[in-house]
C-alpha cells in the first residue's frame, strides 16, 4: 500500500481510524491480521475475544466494525506486547470497550464466567526449528507455547453455542487445523482461500468454526488483479481500514 510519510507515524501502521505501534511486538502488523480482522463475521455479536492479541490489531479492527455496546477482551502472554497493545488501545476511539489481559489463555479462561459470540486468533503455526532472534518472536511464531489443539480447546470452553471461532493460517496448515477441529466437535462454517493473484495457488486460508452445525460457505479471494493493483474484492473487504484505499 502506497503511504505518504507526511501522515504516517514511525514504528507502526496508520489506519483510517487508529494507529498500531508494533516496535515492541515480536510480530508486526501484516496482511494476515488485516485480512482476518476485516473478514470475521461480526453480525449480532455482543462479546469478542482476541487470543494472542500481540499489538492489539484484531481487537481494534473488531471495535471499529461493531456497535458501541460490544465489549472486547484481548489476551496476550508476552508482557511487552501486551503493554504496547494497551497503549494502542488507550489512544484509540474505543479504549472503554477493549480490555487487555496479560495472561496465559489456558489460565485466563478458567476465571471467566462470560461466554463469547466471536473468538478470533492469528495463531502461531511453525513447528520449532530454526532459532528466532528473540524469545518473544519465537513465542509468537512457534506452537510450543500454544499448540493448535490447546487453542481449539480453549476456544470451545468459552464460546457461545452459536458463536464463531475464526483464524488465519497458511493453506496446508489450515487444512490440518480443520481436520483437527472436526475431530474435536467443531463445525467448519466459513472458508475463504486467499491467493496473491489469479495465477497463484492460495497461500492463506481464513476459517470460521462453530460448535453448532449449519450451512457451510466457501469462496476464494484474490489480493491483486492483473494490473497488480488491489482487486475489487480485497478493496471492498479492507477499504474501511487502509489509509489510502
Amino acid at each position: 500500500m502506497s503511504q505518504s510519510t507526511s501522515v504516517l507515524r514511525r514504528n507502526g501502521f496508520t489506519f483510517k481510524q487508529f494507529f498500531v505501534a508494533h516496535d515492541r511486538c515480536a510480530m508486526k502488523v501484516g496482511t494476515d491480521g488485516i485480512l482476518l480482522g476485516a473478514w470475521a463475521p461480526v453480525a449480532g455479536v455482543k462479546r469478542c475475544l482476541d487470543i494472542g492479541s500481540g499489538s492489539g490489531l484484531l481487537a481494534l479492527m473488531l471495535a471499529q466494525r461493531t456497535d458501541d455496546s460490544v465489549m472486547i477482551d484481548a489476551v496476550e502472554l508476552e508482557s511487552e506486547a501486551a503493554a504496547q497493545a494497551q497503549e494502542n488501545i488507550a489512544q484509540s476511539p474505543w479504549a472503554e470497550r477493549i480490555n487487555i489481559h496479560t495472561a496465559d489463555i489456558q489460565q485466563w479462561i478458567t476465571q471467566q464466567a462470560a461466554r463469547f459470540d466471536l473468538i478470533i486468533s492469528n495463531p502461531p503455526y511453525y513447528q520449532q526449528g530454526v532459532e528466532c532472534a528473540t524469545p518473544q518472536r519465537e513465542q509468537a511464531r512457534y506452537t510450543t507455547t500454544l499448540d493448535h489443539q490447546t487453542l481449539l480447546t480453549c476456544a470451545a470452553e468459552c464460546i457461545t453455542e452459536e458463536g464463531f471461532f475464526c483464524v488465519v493460517l497458511p493453506e496446508q496448515i489450515g487444512n490440518g487445523f480443520t481436520e483437527l477441529a472436526l475431530t474435536m466437535g467443531w463445525h467448519l462454517r466459513l472458508r475463504t482461500d486467499v491467493a496473491e493473484n489469479e495465477a497463484r495457488l492460495p497461500h492463506r486460508v481464513l476459517l470460521a468454526f462453530s460448535p453448532l452445525a449449519g450451512e457451510y460457505f466457501s469462496d476464494r479471494l484474490v489480493i491483486r488483479g492483473p494490473d497488480q493493483n488491489y482487486s475489487e474484492a480485497y478493496t471492498a473487504l479492507t477499504q474501511a481500514f487502509y489509509l489510502f484505499m
